[in-house]
C-alpha cells in the first residue's frame, strides 16, 4: 500500500478545479491587439491594455460567440444579460490594478462535463462558466522580475466544477475531457505548452462519511495533465499529515513546483471581498442574441462522449479503442467516414484496427496528422472488404496496406496485379497439407504422440509452400483432420 492509500484509509480528498481556456479570437478580449505567442515582450499592447486615462475597452463579440459554443456543448444554462465586473488587485501584470471578468451575472452556469473514466461515463457538475481577461506574465531572475503585458487582455473562459472530483486521477481525466472538447469545437487550441489551458486545483479532505467539506487550499497556474495529477496527490499527502500530527490545514494559495515536486505558500487565500468586485461603468449589459444561440445550436457536432458510447453500442468497438477515436475530432471523423463507406453491421471493431494499427503506425512514423493522411477512408475499406471477403489474408493484407499507403494505388488493383488472391480452394489446399505433411514424418509422430506446440510447425509450413496465401481458418481445419487431432 502506497503512503498515500495509507493516508487516505479514513479521509476522502475533495477536489474542485478552475480551468482556463483561451479563446481562439486573433485580438484580445476588449481591445484591437493581436495575439502571437512568443512575439516579442510588451509588443502586442494598447492604451487599453495598459490602463491609460481615456482608454475605453470595447467587448470583442468572437470571444461571446466561442465561449457560448462550450456553454451549450456542456448543457450549461445561458444568461440571457450578463455582465462584467471589475476585480481588483494590486501586481505588475495588470497595469490597471483590475481585472475585467464576470462575477454574479456570469455567462453560463449548471452545466456539465462528461468525464470517461475506467470506460465508462461519469458526469461532473459545473458551477460557472464566465469570460474574462488575462493577466500579463512575471519572469523572476535572480533579484529582478521582468514583466511581459502581451498576454495582458487576451480572453478567457473560465470554467468552474462543483467540488465532486474523488482523486487526483479523476482530476486529470477532467483536464483531458475538456483539453478535448475545447479543440472539438475549435474555441481554442488548448496548447498547454504555451499557456491557452491552465488550471487552479482547490483541494480538500474529510472524514470519510462527512457530508461537511474541509478546509480548501488552491494550488496555482498548473499547466500539464500529469504536474495536475502530482500536484493534487501531494496536496492531499501534506494536509493529512498536517491532520495527523494534531496541526490544522489553513485556507491558502499555494504554488506548485513540477521540478521539485512539491508545493510552496503564495498568499492567504482571498474573500470574494477583498477583491472589491463592482459592474465594470465602462461597459453596457452582455445581451446574447437569439440569432446567434440558434446558429451555434445548428452548428455544433456531435461531441466526443456521444460518439465514445455511439462506437461502443452500435458499432461493438472495444471502450479502449473507442477512447483513441474520440482523441481527436479528425480521427472520429475520418472513422465515421469509413463506416459510410462500409456500412455492415460488425465491421467497426476491424475498421478500427486497421486505423489504429497500421494507419496511425504509418502516420506516426511520416511525422504526419490523420487530416494529412494519403490513404482515404474509401481506400482503407477497399482493403478491409478484401480481408473480410477472404479475397487476401490478413498478413497480405498489411503488405497490400503498406504499398497503397505509398503509392496511391487502390488495393484491389495491387492485389490483381500481384497475384496474391488467397488460397480457399479446399482440393488446392488439400495437397499442399499432404505434402507439408509427408515430408516431416519425424514432427507428425510427435504431434500426434501429444506434442501441440508442433501444430504452428505444420501451419507454418503450409504458408510458407502457398508464399502466405493459404486461408488460415482452411488451413487449420485441413491439418486437424489430417494429422488426427
Amino acid at each position: 500500500m502506497t503512503e498515500l492509500a495509507q493516508l487516505l484509509k479514513d479521509f476522502e480528498p475533495v477536489i474542485g478545479l478552475e480551468v482556463h481556456v483561451q479563446l481562439a479570437t486573433k485580438s484580445k478580449a476588449f481591445s484591437a491587439s493581436g495575439i502571437e505567442f512568443g512575439a516579442s515582450p510588451n509588443s502586442l499592447t494598447d492604451p487599453t491594455v495598459l490602463g491609460l486615462p481615456g482608454s475605453l475597452p470595447v467587448f470583442n463579440k468572437a470571444a461571446l460567440e466561442l465561449a457560448l459554443k462550450l456553454g451549450v456543448a456542456t448543457g450549461s444554462q445561458i444568461r440571457a444579460k450578463s455582465r462584467f465586473a471589475r476585480k481588483h488587485y494590486f501586481y505588475p501584470d495588470q497595469p490597471k490594478n483590475y481585472q475585467i471578468t464576470q462575477f454574479d451575472e456570469p455567462l453560463c452556469e449548471n452545466g456539465h462535463l462528461d468525464l470517461i473514466v475506467g470506460g465508462a461515463v461519469k458526469r461532473v457538475k459545473l458551477q460557472r462558466i464566465h469570460l474574462e481577461e488575462d493577466a500579463g506574465k512575471n519572469t523572476h531572475v535572480g533579484a529582478f522580475s521582468h514583466v511581459d503585458l502581451n498576454r495582458a487582455g487576451v480572453p478567457l473562459c473560465e470554467v468552474v466544477s462543483a467540488p465532486e472530483l474523488t482523486s487526483s486521477e479523476e482530476a486529470a481525466e477532467f483536464m483531458r475531457a475538456l483539453h478535448r472538447l475545447v479543440r472539438w469545437l475549435e474555441i481554442s487550441e488548448a496548447d498547454m505548452e504555451k499557456g491557452h489551458l491552465r488550471c487552479d486545483a482547490n483541494v480538500s479532505v474529510r472524514l470519510r462519511g462527512e457530508d461537511r467539506l474541509g478546509t480548501r487550499t488552491e494550488l496555482k497556474n498548473i499547466n500539464s495533465f500529469r504536474f495536475v495529477q502530482n500536484a493534487i496527490d501531494h496536496e492531499i499527502a501534506r494536509q493529512l499529515r498536517l491532520i495527523d500530527s494534531g496541526g490544522r490545514v489553513e485556507r491558502e494559495t499555494r504554488l506548485w513546483d513540477a521540478d521539485l515536486g512539491q508545493s510552496a505558500p503564495m498568499r492567504s487565500k482571498e474573500e470574494a471581498n477583498d477583491y472589491r468586485y463592482f459592474p465594470d461603468p465602462d461597459l453596457p449589459v452582455m445581451v446574447v442574441e437569439g440569432a446567434l444561440m440558434g446558429n451555434i445550436l445548428r452548428s455544433l457536432p456531435e461531441l466526443p462522449v456521444a460518439r465514445f458510447e455511439r462506437y461502443q453500442k452500435i458499432h461493438n468497438v472495444t471502450a479502449d479503442d473507442a477512447r483513441t477515436l474520440i482523441s481527436d475530432r479528425a480521427l472520429a471523423e475520418y472513422f465515421d467516414a469509413a463506416l459510410e463507406a462500409h456500412p455492415k453491421d460488425g465491421s467497426g471493431r476491424t475498421i478500427a484496427n486497421w486505423m489504429l494499427t497500421e494507419l496511425l503506425g504509418a502516420l506516426n512514423k511520416a511525422g504526419i496528422t490523420i487530416a494529412q493522411s494519403p490513404m482515404p477512408p474509401q481506400r482503407l475499406i477497399s482493403l478491409v472488404k478484401l480481408v473480410e471477403e477472404g479475397t487476401i489474408s490478413g498478413k497480405i493484407g498489411k503488405e497490400i496496406f503498406e504499398e497503397s499507403y505509398r503509392t496511391g494505388e487502390d488495393p484491389a488493383a495491387i492485389v490483381e496485379r500481384r497475384g496474391v488472391q488467397q488460397i480457399s480452394d479446399e482440393a488446392m489446399l488439400w495437397a499442399v497439407v499432404e505434402k507439408v505433411v509427408s515430408a516431416s514424418p519425424k514432427q507428425t509422430t510427435d504431434y500426434q504422440g501429444g506434442k501441440d506446440s508442433l501444430f504452428g510447425y505444420f501451419v507454418g509450413q503450409v504458408m510458407k509452400e502457398t508464399q502466405g496465401r493459404a486461408n488460415p481458418v482452411m488451413t487449420t481445419d485441413l491439418l486437424r483432420k489430417r494429422l488426427g487431432r
